[in-house]
């Protein structure tokens, strides 16, 4: 709720600070006093467009810090979350909406002391509180928001949850099949394509890493002269008549003629001896075979070339490497299978789809059956509320109108709309457009008590919701003001006593100071002052002993209802 309202510098305020209660407070006074300046006031802190006018004349800029009491953060906590405000953050349970409004008219906006944007301020304000009178496009105006207000009233929270899973499922698999069904299609119109290429690929029969070994035994090949000459210069030097064979078997033969008369100390040596004379056989041997396999490669010269040519052009067409020929073979291949073989896919994700859509619209049928019959109650409601508000002619419905497809939702299938007809055979039509200003907020105050149980909001505001009516029709008013002020916090500024005498709290607004510089107040009344002040509502200037006892009887009366 709205626990203070902290104003510097706007208008004809110089400095004011309120504080407010649970329940119904009412704010009197004359007219020109400055009421519509304290709403105008809160509207700057729940992001209202700014305006340079509302700086004080003598004043560099205007500040109004509105505080919110929680206890129950839950209506808020999404907004903070989507802006990237911490929720547990809040201190103590308060939350601080700050605006502060230059003489050229820029303005900053603060949460809790952190800079944030107007557009979060708007937000945060929507959700908090709201004002009729004030902010036409808000609230139970905004036909946008009579979906939300009817599932509110209703209760539809775990329904709403289950369409809403129902709706991601059916839209997870309508993308999922369109992607598929588009990828058929773009694969179809490639499918002569792909088919030349798998049939060409098939026939070169690449294989992994067969370019790259082709090219290095080509440079062998096309360096063998000088390569086998090398091999035989050193087979020569291995196997040769003075070669390094020959000359281990001499060390071989030296040392066991001696061996013997040294103990087992050449053994070590004669074992090196005799491994390295394997491996200088191992090593001839290899030679030879080497020399042998270049002289047969060498007349496959021509064919390797032959080879790397037709691998290396077929890379080139299709823009990849040459040992990747192997690897793009099989994914053509993938894809050809794919348009062969791919109906029967693309037919099990249109099924699921279309077991998905009817699963959704069977919640969604759910839902819309529980939104007429819960229509029909509010109506019910709503039109026990007109008649006592001299609105007896008048007619409330629910309307409810399917969408099409392109507007379902994971709120449902529906287009929900409160009207309203005012005179018996005028047709229904929309509450802003329908009813004159006293109707309007007259109609709003019904469909506001009919929807009070399930409000999200916590605090209200009406803006001389009383407007054009007196008598019974004001004290009717200020019951249903009452009645709200039971469930939420609710704050009207009136100019009906009957209204006034209803309010758990009651401030005056008035003017004061000369005519230089005038200044608007707010002052909390006691019992004496609102006995006083709703008897000058009464009489007007001048205050008559029979004004005081009307005044003694309507605040009885409120007390004992």
């Amino acid at each position: 709720m709205l626990s203070a309202l902290s104003i510097r510098d706007v208008v004809l305020i110089d400095r004011l600070d309120l504080s407010f209660k649970r329940g119904l407070s009412v704010l009197t006074g004359e007219t020109g006093a400055g009421k519509s300046i304290l709403l105008d006031a809160l509207g700057l802190a729940l992001g209202a467009r700014a305006d340079s006018g509302l700086v004080r004349s003598d004043a560099s800029q205007a500040t109004v810090t509105a505080t919110f009491e929680f206890q129950d953060l839950e209506p808020v906590r999404k907004v903070l979350e989507e802006v990237g405000l911490d929720p547990d953050a809040v201190r103590e349970g308060l939350l601080l909406l700050r605006r502060v409004v230059s003489a050229d008219g820029r303005s900053r906006a603060f949460v809790d002391d952190q800079p944030v944007s107007v557009g979060t301020l708007r937000r945060l304000g929507d959700a908090l509180v709201e004002i009729q009178g004030q902010f036409d496009a808000h609230g139970l105006l905004d036909p946008a928001s009579h979906r939300q207000f009817l599932d509110d009233f209703a209760k539809h929270d775990a329904l709403l949850g289950q369409v809403a899973e129902a709706f991601s499922d059916w839209t997870e698999a309508r993308d999922g099949y369109e992607r598929a069904r588009e990828d058929a299609e773009q694969a179809r119109e490639q499918e002569d394509h792909l088919r030349h290429a798998v049939e060409e690929l098939n026939h070169l029969d690449p294989r992994p890493g067969e370019a790259a070994e082709l090219a290095a035994t080509r440079d062998i090949l096309a360096n063998a002269g000088q390569v086998i000459e090398g091999m035989s210069q050193a087979q020569e030097a291995v196997s040769g008549d003075d070669g390094a064979e020959a000359r281990v078997a001499m060390a071989q033969r030296l040392l066991d003629r001696v061996a013997d008369r040294a103990g087992d100390r050449l053994a070590g040596v004669l074992a090196a001896l005799d491994r390295a004379a394997a491996e200088l056989q191992e090593a001839d041997s290899t030679l030879s075979t080497l020399a042998q396999d270049i002289e047969a490669d060498s007349t496959r010269l021509e064919e390797i070339d032959d080879r790397l040519h037709a691998l290396r052009g077929v890379a080139r067409k299709h823009g990849v490497e040459p040992d990747d020929l192997a690897n793009l073979r099989d994914d053509l291949s993938g894809r050809l299978e794919a348009i062969n073989g791919g109906g029967g896919a693309l037919a099990g994700l249109k099924e699921a789809m279309v077991e998905a859509e009817k699963r959704y619209l069977a919640l969604a049928e759910r839902l819309s059956a529980s939104r007429v019959e819960a229509g029909g109650r509010l109506d019910g409601e709503v039109m026990a509320e007109l008649p006592p508000l001299r609105l007896e002619k008048a007619r409330f419905t629910t309307t409810l109108e399917r969408q099409d497809q392109s507007h379902w939702s994971e709120h449902g299938v529906d287009r929900v709309a409160f009207q309203v007809s005012t005179n018996p055979g005028t047709p229904f039509g929309a509450l802003n457009r329908i009813a004159s200003g006293g109707e309007l907020s007259r109609f709003l105050l019904a469909l506001r008590v009919a929807l009070a149980a399930a409000n999200p909001l916590p605090t209200l505001i009406f803006d001389e919701v009383d407007a054009g009516v007196g008598g019974a029709v004001a004290a009717a008013v200020g019951e249903r003001l009452q009645k709200l002020g039971a469930r939420l916090q609710v704050l009207v500024v009136t100019h009906s006593p009957q209204v006034a005498a209803k309010g758990a709290a009651h401030w005056r607004i008035a003017k004061n100071g000369d005519g230089a510089r005038m200044a608007t107040t707010a002052t909390p009344l006691d019992a004496a002052e609102r006995q006083e002040e709703i008897a000058r509502m009464l009489a007007g200037e001048v205050i008559t002993k029979e004004a005081r006892a009307a005044a003694a009887s309507l605040l009885q009366a409120s007390n004992g209802a």
